[in-house]
């Protein structure tokens, strides 16, 4: 009975908005599950809450962190400074409808406040699996997009940026090996 009324609401939720429905599917991971490009507005959004995560706890990285960490750090900063700066100016270029995100979301922040507020000896572990968890949801977010996004410079921009992200998942797999 549960799964019927669930199965109906969700059918319910994509008739009345297919927007929100995508937003929903895109929130809740479903559409990564499926493997199903976010439209370009759950795009926008995720990949500047991304950038903006990234950058806040590389911020702590340089502060609390290990050597490596720090070195880390400064190239995520440098890095998700860079492609906040072409999304916004993309963005702009394109007309597209909503706002790029310019401060973290409850959901990040309380990510954030989690490794601000670890524990001097879980700080690493906490910051490693961090970085290991968000880089490889940017790859998938952007691989999703650059194949089948329905903007064809977001498109070109996801596809480009995609490498960088792939060589920021290796770094922060390369995090914990000594």
């Amino acid at each position: 009975m549960k799964i019927v009324l669930a199965s109906a609401f969700a059918l319910a939720i994509m008739m009345i908005s297919p927007s929100l429905a995508q937003s929903v599917g895109e929130k809740t991971g479903v559409n990564s599950a499926l493997g199903i490009a976010p439209k370009t507005p759950d795009f926008v959004k995720e990949a500047a809450m991304s950038d903006l995560t990234e950058i806040a706890a590389s911020k702590l990285g340089e502060e609390r962190g290990n050597a490596k960490q720090k070195a880390f750090s400064a190239k995520m900063i440098e890095d998700h400074t860079k492609t906040s700066q072409q999304l916004k100016e993309l963005v702009k270029q394109e007309n597209m409808s909503g706002e790029v995100p310019t401060s973290l979301d409850s959901t990040h922040q309380s990510k954030i406040d989690k490794l601000r507020d670890a524990k001097p000896d879980d700080f690493s572990s906490d910051f490693n699996s961090m970085q290991m968890s968000a880089h490889k949801g940017a790859v998938s977010l952007f691989e999703r997009y650059a194949k089948g996004g329905d903007n064809d410079k977001l498109k070109s921009w996801a596809a480009k940026t995609l490498p960088d992200l792939k060589h920021h998942l290796e770094m922060a797999q390369d995090l914990d090996k000594k």
